[in-house]
């Protein structure tokens, strides 16, 4: 059953093979030797059953088994020829036939066809000797018909070609009789035909020819030289004539293979013997040595199984008399595990591109080995977590195919190792590094080193600056990896970008085509484009937003004291006022940011430098001192505003302030007296007439200011809409302002300021509704004597406070 069962999976695994492959057939041709290279061998298209076109497609190529590439195939015509001339001797030596096999590989799908190729011998070598002249002892006594075995005669040629026949020259006591041994080879044996006589004749001279079977026959010749000795009428005798013996290859010199034995019953100089060879081959003269005198054979040199199996080796016993005794030793070589395996790389497909699909053929290749049994047989192996695998085919062929998908940017080449093991005891193994390179297909997008940029420049830059540098990486090589780079298409302030910035398509570099104003463009997005040169390109996009830093290129602007040069306003200050009063505030702004717009006032100078005050940080303008009736009516500050940038940049303004006396100002700080009825319902009555008066004025000029905008709009709405910051146009007011950052007003607000010609006091609000809800309180209680001329002043001073309210909210909105 389990016989039963093997050769059922052997017809398995055969059937299996011709499935995968196409029936492999063997075919024979001959050749004969010492043709010239270029000579046709045999055509194979017609045994392969293809036409020239499918031979070329399929990739076919002639691989020998051997390490030299005796024949070449013409994938254009199916031709084998030889590639070098060939020496069937120096080839196979004695060996017959002497065939040289190759194969014929195929592809898609995978064919191989065994080619044997025998080569012809010819008769281009003559029978040669060993030596030109060979001495023979015969005692006189010599039996009738004793033989003789003579020199072999040596001839490179085989089968007809080789030695066919021996001959003597004519004489009297001797014939050649032709023997054939068991390797086929003939060799001649001398024959004693008459008996010798020594007084009748010392010595005899014979010419030994040797003639091959080829046309025309050649012929090699040796001298035979044939003394006759004194009577020994007992010749050696060998205690065997064959001895067997079976040798391990590879087995150390010195070695004892066997001992032959012989004896001679004769006595004296006659029973001595001595061992030699006879007919000794080159390879046995090469392995062997003989003791002559213990007839010990013993190895001299190395004993390969895969050249020779067996040896056969003839040893001559010769006594003192002359007399010789001949036998045979057949020594058998025993196989060895001394060979490992060998990779032969038949076809290799590098570089193997990354997206090849999986069960890509990547390379073939055969295993051999030179022992035989479990010696010469053999697996293969590659390494562990590698891409690939191994497909076992016919006559010991490998195929090694993708079983993953590739990454070259994981790994741009391996290096696979394939390991051969023989069976053998102990194992041998052998290994070959094959070297697979990778090479790119366009599977990767650019990558930005930033997923965001920010680039910042001054404004008011030259034209042509860089502004910085965008870089994207490509994990391709080549053209897949080369990136190029370009702005998308977009707006800025209603501006193509492209007005803007323009970007370096090589480099990545962005430069600034225009100069920049901090005060119209604080910062702005450009979107860039990387794209690689790969067939069927990829990209990727990357915001680059650009920060426009703020410069000290704008001067601090005055908003109150007006300076449109108009009659100034006289600020009103009581002469009562004591140290600190509150006179007025000087408000200013500067387009610029950040501590570019960091104000400070300073009081340059004064009608009377030690009256007035101005705070550093504030603006408010205040008494130092009471005011005493000795000071000027008419009082000219000149105030200085100073920014904070390098390098500063400042403006001044001028105020008038008048000491007025019987000026009562509102907001002082006054003892409350207690009227009467009467003075009280009269100011309540003056109360509601004012606040009439207010608020008819009120509506009247908002009408006026509301047509005048909505005029304004129509006319100038594209500039408006650019616009950041508005005022009113006059001979000394630009035309509009910028947003004003820290230390500067917002145009989500406005200033109320309130104002009185000859008024005592003015103070600023901040943060107020465009339009305030006015109200006036009724006066608090003071002294009789003082009603009448505090009511008529302070019916000015309401009325001149509206008026500058009104002006203040006008240029705030505007």
């Amino acid at each position: 059953m389990e016989i039963y069962s093997n050769n059922r999976q052997g017809w398995s695994i055969f059937l299996y093979f011709c499935m995968y492959w196409a029936i492999c057939e063997s075919f024979r041709y001959s050749v004969p030797e010492e043709r010239k290279s270029g000579s046709l061998v045999a055509n194979v298209l017609k045994d392969l059953k293809l036409d020239v076109k499918e031979l070329s497609d399929r990739r076919a190529r002639l691989v020998s088994e051997d390490t030299k590439q005796y024949f070449q195939l013409d994938p254009h015509s199916g031709d084998v020829l030889l590639k070098d001339r060939i020496d069937r001797e120096a080839l196979c030596g004695q060996k017959d036939p002497c065939v040289l096999l190759s194969e014929i590989v195929l592809e898609n799908p995978v064919q191989v066809h065994r080619i044997e190729v025998e080569i012809e011998d010819v008769n281009d070598n003559s029978p040669q000797f060993s030596k030109k002249e060979f001495l023979l002892e015969m005692p006189e006594q010599t039996p009738l018909n004793t033989r003789f075995p003579l020199e072999i005669a040596k001839d490179a040629d085989k089968g007809e070609n080789a030695v066919q026949n021996y001959s003597i020259s004519p004489n009297n006591h001797f014939s050649v009789d032709v023997q054939n041994r068991s390797d086929g080879s003939k060799y001649a044996e001398l024959i004693l035909q008459k008996q010798l006589d020594r007084e009748e004749k010392a010595q005899l001279f014979l010419i030994l020819s040797a003639v091959d079977g080829g046309s025309p026959k050649k012929t090699g010749t040796a001298k035979i030289v044939i003394v006759v000795l004194d009577a020994n009428d007992n010749a050696p005798k060998f205690h065997h004539s064959v001895y067997k013996v079976k040798l391990m290859e590879n087995c150390l010199p010195n070695t004892l293979v066997t001992t032959v034995n012989a004896t001679d019953r004769d006595l004296g100089s006659y029973g001595d013997i001595t061992f030699s060879f006879s007919q000794l081959p080159d390879n046995v003269a090469r392995s062997f040595k003989l003791n002559k005198h213990t007839g010990e054979l013993t190895v001299a040199g190395i004993i390969d199984y895969e050249e020779n199996t067996k040896h056969e080796i003839s040893i001559r016993a010769t006594d003192g008399g002359g007399l010789s005794a001949y036998c045979k030793v057949i020594v058998e070589v025993e196989d060895r595990n001394d060979n490992a395996p060998e990779v032969t790389l038949t076809s290799l497909t590098s570089p193997l591109p990354e997206d090849s699909p999986i069960d890509t053929l990547v390379a073939l290749f055969r295993i051999t080995d030179r022992d035989s049994g479990d010696n010469g047989r053999t697996g293969c192996a590659i390494g562990k977590n590698l891409p690939f695998m191994l497909k076992t085919s016919e006559n010991n062929y490998y195929q090694l195919v993708t079983q993953q998908s590739l990454d070259r940017e994981k790994a741009s080449e391996y290096n696979i190792t394939i390991t051969a093991t023989d069976r053998g005891s102990p194992r041998l193994t052998s290994t070959r590094i094959i070297n697979v390179q990778i090479s790119d297909v366009n599977d990767n997008s650019p990558v930005f080193e930033k997923s965001r940029y920010e680039m910042q420049i001054r404004e008011n830059n030259i034209p042509g600056l860089l502004l910085g540098l965008v870089h994207a990486n490509d994990l391709d090589t080549d053209q897949n990896a080369k990136v190029t780079y370009s702005l998308l298409p977009g707006k800025v302030s209603d501006q193509p970008v492209s007005s803007y910035v323009s970007i370096n398509s090589e480099t990545g570099n962005l430069y600034a085509i225009r100069s920049l104003d901090y005060e119209q463009l604080k910062d702005f997005q450009v979107t860039v484009r990387a794209v690689d040169s790969g067939s069927s390109p990829l990209s990727s996009e990357v915001m680059v937003r650009v920060v426009v830093m703020d410069e000290n290129d704008n001067a601090p602007f005055i908003l109150y004291p007006l300076q449109n040069g108009t009659s100034p306003s006289n600020d009103l200050v009581p002469r009562g006022a004591e140290a600190g009063y509150l006179v007025t505030k000087v408000v200013a702004v500067d387009r610029d940011s950040g501590q570019n717009s960091w104000l400070s006032y300073e009081l340059l100078k004064a009608t009377e430098p030690g009256l007035f005050s101005v705070g550093a940080q504030n603006g408010e303008v205040k008494t130092m001192r009471a005011i005493n009736k000795r000071d000027s009516l008419k009082q000219k500050l000149i105030i200085g505003v100073r920014d904070n940038g390098s390098p500063p940049q400042s403006t001044s303004t001028t105020l008038s302030i008048l000491l007025v006396d019987g000026f009562s100002d509102p907001y002082m700080k006054i003892v409350d007296i207690p009227k009467e009825e009467g003075v009280q319902e009269e100011d309540r009555n003056l109360t509601m007439y004012l606040v009439i008066c207010l608020a008819v004025i009120s509506f009247i000029f908002l009408v006026s200011v509301l047509v005048f905008i909505a005029i304004k709009i129509q006319k100038r709405r594209k500039f408006i809409e650019t616009s950041t910051l508005n005022f009113p146009v006059g001979p000394n007011f630009p035309e509009y302002c910028g947003d004003v950052d820290a230390g500067s007003l917002s145009r989500a607000y406005n200033y109320e300021v309130c104002l009185a010609g000859g008024s005592l006091n003015s103070e600023f609000r901040f943060l107020r509704p465009l339009f305030p809800v006015f109200s006036v309180e009724p006066p608090h209680k003071k002294e009789e004597s003082r009603i009448s001329s505090s009511q008529e002043v302070s019916s000015h001073a309401a009325e001149g406070q509206l008026m500058n309210q009104v002006r203040i909210q006008l240029t705030s909105y505007c």
